[in-house]
């Protein structure tokens, strides 16, 4: 049985785009109606691992510089990051939680398990470990062919 892979893309495409929908309704009744999922994912990961500079931000948001300069200086203006130079190398960023920020990780960590309830849902443990190991797969290839175009 052989897959059609724009089948599969655009599945991909949607659940993507149900995602967001699902996160930006939710953000909105959390009171932050003008937050995109990628804010909510940007303070996630500074609740993860503390301080990153922009570059490390930008890989692990996987977003370029100009346009999380666009998103973080948002979160400055409303008061959930810090944006400081570094003392090391004052042309490198770095991007710190402020209290209203660590506040808001509180609502980020209920809804990613919201999402994650609804992304797996009838499920089995097995089954989801599964479907993220293929996906990862997938991600590797991609990367992979990414460094053949560029080597």
């Amino acid at each position: 049985m052989k897959t059609d892979v724009s089948q599969a893309m655009s599945l991909i495409s949607r659940i993507h785009s149900d995602s967001a929908d699902f996160l930006t309704k939710r953000l909105a009744a959390k009171g932050l109606p003008n937050f995109a999922t990628s804010h909510g994912f940007i303070l996630f990961q500074l609740a993860q691992y503390g301080t990153l500079t922009m570059s490390e931000l930008a890989h692990r948001v996987n977003r370029d510089k100009s346009t999380l300069t666009v998103l973080i200086r948002k979160l400055s203006d409303e008061g959930f990051v810090h944006i400081s130079d570094s003392p090391h190398d004052h042309r490198s960023r770095i991007i710190t939680l402020t209290q209203k920020g660590h506040a808001y990780t509180d609502i980020t960590s209920e809804l990613s398990r919201e999402l994650a309830a609804t992304f797996f849902s009838g499920f089995s443990n097995q089954e989801q470990h599964h479907f993220c190991q293929f996906l990862e797969r997938i991600h590797r290839n991609f990367a992979a062919a990414e460094i053949t175009e560029r080597g």
